[in-house]
């Protein structure tokens, strides 16, 4: 099927109707249909714990933060808004930072280990004023991305932080892949020019 074609009313196909139905889902599941959660879960979790397993690398913390991941999306599905992307960018999105918190969180742990048994000298100003600069460039990052469109958003969030090639992020947005192309090139230029990269 060509993916620039309309999809008729009554195609069976998922490719113009999965975002539909995840979206309803999803809304169905905000107002407590366990039913609907179920459904939502079955037609995601796949995807959903992949993107987890290639950010923690280890299947059983996986399993662990997939479930975290659902947790927070029964909690707060009502806080989902369609205007700003898609159902399942939404939910990658919860998976994907919880993954990241993972892996930080066990970051965390490993450099207290490291810096208990080194000389305490070396913790010196230079650390916190790195750690102050990461910080601040931090901010400057989540504000470019704000000036973003939410298409140019959703896209560059699933090829940057969720690890899609541009062929996995055409068909998570059911989109041709020049599209997907076009929306993160023009998506890191805005980011470019909004941070002032180069200038």
């Amino acid at each position: 099927m060509n993916p620039t074609q309309p999809v008729p009313s009554g195609d069976p196909s998922p490719e113009g109707t999965e975002g539909d139905r995840l979206t309803a889902l999803l809304r169905r599941s905000a107002r407590g249909d366990q039913a609907a959660f179920a459904e939502l879960y079955d037609a995601t979790a796949a995807r959903l714990h992949g993107l987890v397993l290639r950010v923690v690398r280890d299947p059983a913390q996986a399993d662990e933060v997939t479930q975290e991941a659902y947790l927070e999306v029964w909690r707060t599905a009502a806080r989902f808004d369609a205007a700003r992307g898609s159902a399942l960018a939404w939910l990658m999105t919860i998976g994907h930072r919880r993954a990241v918190d993972r892996v930080r969180s066990a970051q965390a742990a490993t450099r207290r280990d490291t810096d208990y048994l080194r000389d305490e000298r070396e913790a010196g100003p230079d650390v916190t004023a790195e750690t102050a600069l990461a910080g601040l460039e931090a901010r400057r990052v989540r504000g470019a991305l704000a000036a973003l469109t939410s298409v140019q958003r959703e896209a560059i969030e699933l090829a940057y932080f969720g690890g899609y090639t541009h062929t996995e992020v055409a068909a998570l947005l059911d989109l041709p892949v020049g599209t997907a192309k076009t929306r993160i090139r023009d998506g890191l230029i805005r980011l470019r020019d909004t941070m002032g990269v180069g200038q």
